[in-house]
């Protein structure tokens, strides 16, 4: 076989490969419906098909005999031409094109085409879409938007999990994390590598756990579940969150895996439970203001009783009047303390000795701090007299106290301090302090301190570092208020396992009588006759209240309620003095004395209570009006009484 047979056969493979393609590509174009939009296919096919009728053409001429040759050539018969070498007529021109390919390198190039043809055609397996017919080539540029569709789409989604306040994680089959978002890794405080194949389950405290497990195996079967747990804190501080999960499908439908949305709820959570400690105090506090209105009605009736029966009395019989009526006081003080406790005492600020005061609450100190605390109290020698209210007073040692007790949660000292400073510009100026004498009320406790980041938050509303239920973090900031509100300043010196020390500036006043009681015997009544409106709802404090007036010589007119308060006025509109309690069914007394006073102009008013709920909280500063806290002694009522009719009229005699 000559060469320029072998080139035929090859150039034949290579025609009938290219045919086979260009068909094979063309027909996929056709019925997948992208013989027009798919310009690269449609391309292929048509390089495809030139070649094999290039090759093709090859092949004819390199098969057919020489005078068909060059009758389609046109040669041989034309005048002129030299039909061959030497004489002879009957001698034919041979076929250039077998000349052209009767060459060694030229056969082997063809049958390396052939075989890269056949090679290329039997990969055709590796291209299923070939032999079912859909589509083989896509168009590059549709391939190059779609991917960069694609890609932004995915940084557009990756940007929102990267920027989302919550954490994101991707769980497999069995809770492994196999994604999650840097805000997840500082809810738990680790770097986000070291949260790759880590159990969702092992970030999550050890008594909700359960609860984390339930809710992914209800996830894989309802769809979705939402659960609040605790977290693990690389820090050891906690963190409550709430978890929704979200059942991920694959592509057959099936539960492939959980996408975990984390959320930090931890703030809400201490938000909260502040809210139900203030309202639990809440509730105390008006437990406590309850209990204290009625123990204070029965304390009027009690030493209203003793000190009338103390005047009629003379002999040894006056030794156990004197004892009950002590008895009636230290009472008294005691529900001064628990309205303390409860906040609802009127304001009233007056001339306190804090050396009296510190010591007039001691024993309840005592009983309010911890048998493994020690409390001392060191009062100063001079009377340490402040101008303020005295139960506000109280309240902010109280609060301070129990601080210092909190602090020291396996026993230890606290102090309480009286003492004077002379305070120069610069340390006023510091303070923001008037120059010149101060006293200093201190509060030291041996407990484990405060660190600075905490001292300077000390004051803060609702913060506190005590476990959940445990404090509302009203107790400093409550204080604060309350000094500051009477022009003092509060401090706190404190470092870590070096307890803290409190330090409370007031102004100094000039000290002033003691305001006790110094003698609990019988005193002379501040007589009258005027004409008394009393409006008492309790049967017995309106009984002795009526008594001390009718043996101070005042005409009294009595009604059980407001509106037996009006009607009297209506009939009897020559009243001089209106003496009504605070807390009464109906008609409060505040409400009462604004009805009548519209009925009589400049009518005197005298309040009374045991406990105000926040009723008389307005400044009383008119001079006709008057506030008597229960309870009172008939003296203590009668002078009022004159006090408040003195601008009026002048007293008659006693």
């Amino acid at each position: 076989m000559t060469w320029w047979q072998v080139s035929a056969v090859a150039n034949a493979v290579i025609m009938a490969a290219y045919m086979a393609i260009s068909y094979a590509i063309g027909r996929a174009l056709w019925r997948s419906g992208q013989w027009r939009k798919n310009r690269l296919g449609l391309a292929t096919t048509a390089i495809f098909f030139t070649c094999g009728v290039h090759h093709g053409w090859h092949t004819v001429h390199l098969l057919l005999p020489d005078h068909a040759m060059n009758h389609m050539t046109g040669e041989g018969d034309m005048p002129g031409t030299d039909m061959g070498s030497g004489s002879d007529p009957d001698h034919t021109r041979v076929n250039p094109m077998r000349l052209a390919f009767d060459d060694p390198r030229t056969t082997a190039w063809d049958i390396f085409t052939a075989a890269a043809a056949v090679w290329y055609w039997t990969l055709r397996s590796r291209f299923p879409a070939l032999v079912r017919g859909a589509a083989v080539f896509e168009d590059l540029k549709l391939r190059q938007v779609a991917e960069r569709t694609l890609r932004e789409s995915e940084e557009r989604y990756r940007g929102i999990v990267d920027t989302t306040s919550e954490g994101v994680a991707l769980l497999d089959q069995d809770g492994r994390i196999g994604y999650a978002n840097a805000q997840l890794a500082d809810l738990v405080g680790r770097g986000g590598p070291e949260l790759l194949e880590v159990d969702l389950v092992d970030l999550v405290v050890d008594e909700d756990r359960s609860k984390i497990i339930d809710g992914l195996a209800r996830t894989r079967r309802d769809g979705t579940q939402r659960v609040e747990v605790g977290l693990c804190h690389s820090a050891g501080r906690p963190v409550s969150a709430q978890v929704a999960l979200t059942a991920r499908a694959g592509a057959t439908g099936e539960v492939e895996g959980v996408l975990a949305m984390v959320a930090d709820v931890t703030d809400q959570k201490v938000a909260e439970a502040q809210l139900r400690q203030a309202q639990r105090l809440d509730a105390v506090g008006q437990l406590a203001g309850g209990v204290a209105h009625d123990f204070n009605n029965l304390l009027t009736v009690i030493d209203g009783y003793a000190e009338m029966l103390l005047a009629q009395t003379d002999g040894p019989a006056r030794a156990d009047l004197t004892a009950i009526r002590n008895a009636a006081d230290r009472a008294a003080g005691l529900t001064r303390q628990l309205l303390a406790f409860s906040r609802n005492q009127t304001a009233k600020p007056r001339a306190v000795d804090l050396n009296d005061l510190v010591g007039g609450i001691e024993e309840m100190l005592r009983r309010l701090i911890r048998e493994d605390v020690d409390l001392e109290v060191q009062a100063a020698a001079a009377p340490a007299t402040v101008w303020a209210d005295h139960g506000q007073l109280e309240q902010v040692i109280v609060n301070l106290a129990v601080n210092g007790r909190d602090a020291m949660p396996d026993g230890g000292r606290l102090t309480i301090a009286t003492d004077h400073v002379d305070l120069d510009p610069d340390e006023a100026g510091r303070l923001g302090l008037s120059p010149g004498g101060q006293v200093v009320l201190t509060v030291t406790d041996t407990g484990h301190g405060m660190p600075p980041e905490v001292q300077a938050r000390a004051f803060e509303p609702f913060f506190t570092t005590k476990d959940h239920g445990k404090g509302t973090g009203l107790g400093l900031s409550t204080a604060y208020g309350i000094i500051r509100q009477v022009g003092g300043h509060i401090t706190v010196d404190s470092a870590p396992h070096a307890g803290s020390t409190f330090r409370v500036y007031l102004a100094a006043v000039a000290a002033v009588a003691d305001q006790r009681r110094p003698d609990l015997g019988a005193e002379h009544l501040a007589g009258g006759d005027e004409t008394i409106l009393l409006v008492e709802d309790d049967p017995a404090v309106r009984e002795l209240t009526e008594r001390i007036l009718t043996s101070a010589g005042y005409r009294s007119l009595v009604a059980a309620n407001g509106q037996e308060a009006i009607d009297l006025v209506r009939h009897h509109p020559t009243i001089d003095l209106l003496l009504t309690d605070v807390i009464m069914p109906g008609l409060n007394g505040r409400q009462v004395a604004d009805r009548l006073t519209e009925l009589i102009p400049d009518l005197p008013v005298v309040f009374t209570s045991a406990h105000t709920h926040g009723i008389m909280d307005q400044q009383i500063d008119e001079s006709a009006v008057a506030f008597l806290d229960k309870p009172f002694t008939a003296a203590t009522l009668t002078r009022t009484i004159r006090e408040t009719l003195g601008p009026r009229m002048p007293s008659g005699p006693p």
